[in-house]
């Protein structure tokens, strides 16, 4: 298996200095600028695996860059952590809002971050490499293109395929409506969101089991997550 690569987007030379030597020693292929405009062209030429983004650097802001990775295909599913010295609640939440995966305030230990990267690289590695993904009781298989739930196999058109597989490389996240359709439709569809809950139903009719959970959970005035347990 290949090494991940990670963007590292920090304008402090000496923290940015810091983290890539931690994180190549630990076998990360690390690429880092301290410019908003530059970690975007970076992220097109080569789509890392993960992102840590500051929120304040040069150029474009690190808000206003998660925002644009995210509204890009390409990019729309890569994890991306958020460092900054903001401390109130609602710069917080506005930096999960925008789409960041994980938000870590400054001073914080490299250890830590270095836990949250593995934690987050342990979810995806196996979509990443073409291994099979198992959430609870339905396991995935992105070559032979199978899906099974407690070792039956199911019967899912490409679309809930895709949608199953999209909910279960983030398992317990929350996605709204306009995350799924960029998610699995695409930023350039001119599909309805109403369309996403036709195909929710269809996903969750397709795993639909007798004396099994329904997995897809539905978030009042939220969206939809996919629970592990």
């Amino acid at each position: 298996m290949t090494s991940a690569s990670l963007l590292l987007v920090e304008d402090d030379p000496a923290l940015s200095e810091l983290l890539e030597f931690r994180f190549t020693r630990e076998g990360y292929r690390v690429r880092t600028t301290a410019d908003g405009d530059e970690a975007l062209l970076l992220a097109e030429e080569d789509v890392p695996d993960l992102v840590i983004l500051d929120w304040m650097i040069e150029g474009t802001s690190g808000i206003e860059v998660c925002r644009r990775l995210r509204r890009e295909k390409s990019t729309a599913h890569v994890p991306i952590i958020m460092l900054t010295a903001r401390e109130a609640e609602d710069d917080r939440i506005r930096g999960l809002d925008t789409g960041a995966d994980d938000y870590l305030t400054k001073p914080f230990s490299p250890r830590e971050l270095l836990a949250r990267v593995s934690a987050v690289m342990r979810r995806i590695r196996p979509a990443l490499a073409g291994e099979a993904i198992e959430v609870g009781d339905i396991r995935l298989d992105p070559v032979a293109h199978k899906v099974e739930r407690a070792g039956k196999e199911l019967q899912l058109g490409p679309t809930e395929y895709r949608l199953l597989k999209f909910f279960m490389e983030s398992p317990d996240r929350v996605f709204s409506r306009g995350q799924l359709l960029d998610g699995v439709w695409g930023t350039g569809s001119d599909i309805e969101l109403r369309t996403v809950d036709v195909h929710i139903r269809r996903l969750r009719k397709a795993i639909e089991m007798d004396g099994l959970n329904d997995p897809v959970r539905t978030v009042r005035s939220a969206g939809y997550a996919f629970q592990a347990r």
